[in-house]
């Protein structure tokens, strides 16, 4: 047999078993089906999980104190550590850790308010596709799909509340007052005087890992999920 030949051969051969692991892929998509009973089952499973999740992470951290109280307490930024560690003993800002750590993780908290009606229309939108991958996927798919398809969204309807809440006390103006007056030291380090891109990334990522807790605790506890749909679908997972 000529190279020509055995070259022939094998791009026939590669070609049968393209096509066979196509077939393979959709019996195997198909029987996925049949043994997870149908297609809007795990859909609707997937889609109350994310549901009570979300719910209860945002009725969480949007109560009094929820960010301040929890372990995703916002803190100063790490470039203002030595803004403060110098100014802290001049007159007038004494308590200005204090004072922006209270304001911050209220501005969160009401922001967190805005996230329900965003999460629901992701969770809406979610295909059967979606669900398989979720349902199949590491112990916290649901919470990727939901970063993924909601970040930016979140982001951008979180600042301005974020901003009205630090400008109802003065707080990104007094903070700009502190970073002005710190910039103004010789040979010091420039910083960015800007507060609301913190807290906003900040109370984003104390959302989502809050929503991955609630996810982890559907997935191993069967104590959480309190519904049959919740029970019929990830418990054919355990």
């Amino acid at each position: 047999m000529t190279l020509r030949h055995t070259l022939l051969l094998l791009f026939i051969m590669l070609s049968f078993q393209s096509v066979e692991a196509q077939k393979f892929s959709k019996f195997l998509k198909k029987t996925t089906r049949a043994l997870f009973n149908d297609d809007s089952n795990i859909g609707l499973g997937l889609k109350q999980a994310l549901e009570f999740g979300v719910s209860q992470a945002v009725d969480q951290l949007s109560a009094e104190d929820g960010y301040l109280d929890s372990q995703y307490k916002i803190l100063i930024p790490e470039q203002a550590r030595t803004v403060i560690s110098k100014l802290k003993y001049v007159p007038g800002f004494e308590n200005v850790e204090r004072d922006l750590i209270a304001k911050m993780n209220q501005a969160a908290e009401y922001a967190a308010k805005e996230a329900t009606p965003i999460f629901v229309s992701a969770i809406t939108d979610m295909t059967f596709d979606d669900a398989m991958n979720i349902l199949t996927g590491e112990k916290d798919a649901a919470t990727r799909y939901l970063d993924r398809t909601t970040r930016d969204q979140l982001y951008a309807s979180f600042m301005p509340v974020i901003q009205n809440a630090l400008d109802e006390v003065n707080a990104r103006e007094y903070w700009a007052t502190v970073v002005g007056t710190y910039n103004q030291i010789p040979f010091v380090k420039k910083v960015n005087p800007e507060l609301d891109d913190h807290v906003n990334n900040a109370a984003l990522n104390g959302l989502f890992g809050e929503i991955e807790k609630k996810e982890a605790g559907i997935r191993e506890n069967q104590d959480e999920r309190t519904t049959e749909l919740l029970r019929n679908v990830f418990g054919r997972q355990d």
